[in-house]
């Protein structure tokens, strides 16, 4: 299976449209936690206006008082359609689906499915913070299995993690990132048709988070989880979330593999009734519709990873970077600039610029940031240049 190219539409770029006077007036969480003197770049919120389809639907729905609760199976048919257009991908059966609150909710209530309290989950730090405190507070152990050389998924360190999962006779679960976060790996079909093999021999059950697949550059190819052959028994969470900018509408899929089907049919009805509608409005516009406006952030993120490279470069060579396959996030290795375990306290504190610290992400996040790039170029040119000052 292979990814379908972007389409080049003539739609501008979103990460344009706004200017800082513009993103100071919002309300949520990336622009209200800091003073405003400090330069926001960390928690995924992205510096865009909405999809103009998804501001339609919303409308619509507004002016009609719809604003129950939510019915019907057009978010998992609009995510089927989107699929196959998008990554030629066939596989989801809307009556393997259902609706979750948003994707980490959605996380928790798979685990639940398939581990009992106490039982192994399984991660890849460094990665996602929230994976640590929902699964611990599931009752349930987390095990670290790292990231290898090029944050590609290690096999070797994978295996003995899940050898040490199941050796008492326990259940266990691997929670995959997919793409990952924060490194932005886009994992190959080899790789996880690798780790689908694995899982099947050692009995682990796999989840896999994949909020951002619709935010794979150019490049690379996502490859579902789904579509793995062996991952017949695995579950997927999917959403609109990252790559329309809908955080705020709450609504996910949970989709099952054909050998998860019962699993998922054991899921409790109160949580199928937990999202919001107006988020399964949001979500279903996004990728029914708006697609021509996800090519054009596309085409703006590619731009902008270009430009994080080019500027660290210039002002901040001594930080390692890899330009993210996927995601908007760019993971920085400062390890060399002197400033500690911690570099975005030195980043916030002295050049006013706010990352996410690299601690909270497990093993392998001492000395590293979290950079989001779903902002203007200017934007981030003048946060490189903050961040040189702090070392400057």
């Amino acid at each position: 299976m292979t990814g379908i190219p972007h389409e080049t539409t003539g739609e501008p770029n979103p990460l344009r449209a706004l200017g800082l006077a513009e993103l100071r007036r919002r309300t949520s969480e990336k622009w209200r936690t800091y003073p405003e003197d400090v330069l926001p770049l960390w928690v995924a919120e992205m510096d865009v206006p909405l999809a103009e389809p998804v501001v339609r639907a919303l409308t619509e729905a507004l002016a009609l008082g719809d604003t129950g609760y939510p019915a019907g199976t057009g978010y998992a048919e609009a995510l089927a359609a989107f699929a196959a257009k998008r990554w030629g991908w066939d596989g989801i059966a809307v009556e393997r689906t259902a609706i979750v609150p948003d994707v980490m909710l959605g996380v928790v209530e798979m685990l639940k499915l398939v581990t009992g309290p106490g039982d192994t989950v399984v991660i890849n730090p460094p990665v996602y913070p929230p994976f640590y405190p929902f699964v611990t507070h599931l009752d349930r152990r987390v095990a670290e299995a790292p990231l290898g050389p090029g944050a590609r998924i290690d096999l070797a360190a994978l295996e003995e993690a899940f050898r040490a999962a199941v050796a008492d006779g326990r259940r266990a679960a691997y929670l995959l990132c997919s793409p990952h976060n924060p490194t932005g790996t886009v994992h190959t079909a080899e790789e996880l048709s690798a780790v689908a093999a694995l899982a099947e021999r050692y009995g682990v059950r796999v989840v896999a988070d994949e909020i951002h697949a619709p935010l794979v550059l150019d490049g690379a190819a996502f490859v579902p989880w789904l579509s793995v052959p062996g991952a017949e028994r695995g579950l997927s969470l999917m959403s609109a979330s990252k790559g329309w900018n809908l955080a705020g509408l709450k609504a996910a899929l949970a989709v099952a593999g054909p050998g998860a089907a019962d699993d998922l049919a054991r899921l409790p009805e109160e949580v199928r009734d937990g999202p919001s509608h107006l988020g399964v409005i949001a979500h279903t516009a996004a990728l029914r519709d708006g697609t021509a406006w996800l090519d054009a952030l596309l085409a703006g993120l590619d731009e902008n990873r270009r430009l994080l490279a080019a500027l660290l470069a210039e002002h901040l060579p001594a930080v390692r970077y890899r330009p993210c396959e996927g995601t908007y996030l760019a993971w920085l290795d400062c390890r060399a600039l002197g400033l500690g375990d911690d570099p975005a306290q030195a980043f916030l504190d002295r050049g006013r610029v706010a990352l996410n610290s690299g601690l909270p992400f497990g093993t392998g996040g001492a000395g590293h940031v979290r950079l989001n790039l779903a902002t203007s170029p200017e934007l981030i040119t003048e946060a490189v240049r903050r961040m040189a000052r702090t070392v400057g």
